[in-house]
């Protein structure tokens, strides 16, 4: 099992991933959510996990960007839960929501997929080669008629083709 990623955060926000011994971007973080890659960031000077706070400040600048996911109203709702008996939750409900979505989302692509045999993406470009077969096709008709209709008709033999007087 692969060990979990240690990326340190010093006080002048830089991003520092220990595994490439380099500094990274917020961006790059991200690429690593997208991947899927185990890691943690932790304060530089205190050990302090400040993974949640990245990815929330990865989420606001996404959000800023483009079309937001989240809605005012959404997030004025997430925020009246923060002290409220129910807060304990919350979370929990949302990401087990968000899983089963996921999963319902993993079950229908791979229906399709089923169903289809094929990704979209081959679909279209076995669709393209079948058009440009058919086009092909069409063409090498049109450019036979036009051959046969360009040829001049055969000339009758000698005294045949010659109206009676």
């Amino acid at each position: 099992m692969a060990q979990t990623r240690v990326i340190k955060k010093y006080p002048n926000r830089r991003l520092y991933d220990t595994e490439i011994s380099s500094y990274i971007t917020l961006e790059e973080v991200r690429q690593l959510v997208l991947s899927g890659a185990s890691f943690e960031v932790r304060d530089a000077k205190t050990d302090e996990d400040l993974t949640r706070a990245v990815l929330l400040q990865i989420i606001a600048e996404h959000e800023q960007q483009g079309q937001p996911m989240f809605s005012a109203n959404l997030l004025s709702q997430i925020i009246r839960f923060y002290g409220d008996s129910m807060q304990g939750f919350v979370g929990g409900y949302l990401e087990n929501s968000l899983q089963i979505f996921l999963d319902q989302q993993h079950k229908f692509r791979a229906q399709l997929k089923e169903m289809l045999g094929q990704t979209p993406w081959s679909m279209l470009n076995e669709m393209t080669e079948r058009n440009i077969d058919l086009w092909k096709s069409l063409q090498r008709g049109f450019m036979e008629s036009a051959q046969a209709t360009a040829k001049p008709a055969p000339k009758p033999p000698a005294g045949e083709g010659k109206k009676p007087r």
